[in-house]
C-alpha cells in the first residue's frame, strides 16, 4: 500500500510540475512608440527592432514595409514571431515554434517563451526611446 501511495504521489508531482511549465501565449498588441523624435520613419523603427532583437539573440528579417519576422533559436527550441510596425506603434504576435509545448486549442506554450517576448519588447522599447 505504501508503494502504491508513493507512486501515485510521485506521478501527481510529475504532472503538477509539467503543467506549471506552460502558460497562455503572450502577444504584444499595438505597443505605442515613445521616441525622442517626432520624425521617425518605418526604416528607423525597423532598424531599432533589429538592434533590439540582436541584443537578445533574435534574428530579424524584413518581410515588407510594415512587417518583420523574428526568430530565436535556444538549444533545440525555436520561437518565431511576426512584428508589425509603423512610426506610431508595433505589435509582436506568435507565428510558430518548435519544441515549446505549443497547444493551439489552449493557446499555451512553454513559459520561457513569454520571458523571451518580454525581453524582446523591453529591448525594442529601449532602442525606440533612443530615436
Amino acid at each position: 500500500m505504501k508503494k502504491i501511495l508513493l507512486s501515485l504521489l510521485m506521478l501527481f508531482a510529475v504532472f503538477s510540475l509539467t503543467g506549471c511549465r506552460t502558460s497562455t501565449i503572450l502577444n504584444v498588441p499595438d505597443q505605442p512608440i515613445i521616441a525622442n523624435s517626432s520624425k521617425i520613419t518605418n526604416d528607423d523603427v525597423f532598424k531599432a527592432i533589429v538592434r533590439a532583437g540582436a541584443s537578445k539573440g533574435w534574428m530579424i528579417r524584413r518581410v515588407d514595409e510594415h512587417t518583420a519576422i523574428g526568430t530565436l533559436n535556444v538549444r533545440d527550441h525555436q520561437a518565431v514571431v511576426t512584428i508589425k510596425f509603423n512610426p506610431k506603434e508595433y505589435s509582436i504576435t506568435y507565428k510558430s515554434s518548435m519544441n515549446l509545448k505549443y497547444n493551439a486549442e489552449k493557446n499555451t506554450i512553454h513559459s520561457n517563451y513569454n520571458g523571451w517576448i518580454q525581453n524582446l519588447r523591453n529591448a525594442i522599447n529601449t532602442q525606440l526611446s533612443l530615436l
